[in-house]
């Protein structure tokens, strides 16, 4: 006879698969920043790779804002183990497809990553001030 419970199953619903507040403060740090914020899908695909034309295109259709190979599983991990789990996306190259025409994707990817990281800095500077020590 075991003394081990058994374990519960349980399922995440992964309508929402950032956490409400955490998003929200994230958001505010965000504007607090100074910096432009966008609302949208964040489609997902499997890296670490760039994504095809057809993928980016089918993404499109499905109404998707924004592409990246990060998110996923992560949020979908955080929420099953009750880990508060938000993302701050930064945009460092056109998708495929979509570049102007001579565009060489690496120096794109690291003009962007190099100023963007600058102002993922600051927000997550101004999100850590703003959290209580309760909420760490």
């Amino acid at each position: 006879m075991s003394t081990n419970p058994e374990p519960k199953l349980e399922h995440y619903v992964a309508t929402e698969p950032f956490e409400p507040l955490l998003r929200g403060r994230l958001a505010t740090a965000v504007a607090e920043c100074g910096f432009g914020q966008r609302h949208g899908i964040y489609g997902v695909t499997q890296g670490p790779r760039l994504e095809t034309a057809a993928e980016i295109d089918r993404l499109e259709r499905d109404g998707c804002a924004m592409v990246g190979m990060t998110a996923m599983p992560e949020a979908a991990l955080a929420r099953e183990l009750g880990v508060d789990y938000a993302i701050c996306a930064l945009a460092v190259n056109y998708a495929a497809g979509r570049a102007p025409d001579g565009a060489r994707i690496e120096a794109q990817i690291e003009q962007c990553f190099d100023a963007g990281m600058q102002r993922v800095a600051a927000v997550l500077l101004r999100l850590v001030a703003s959290l209580d020590a309760d909420t760490l």
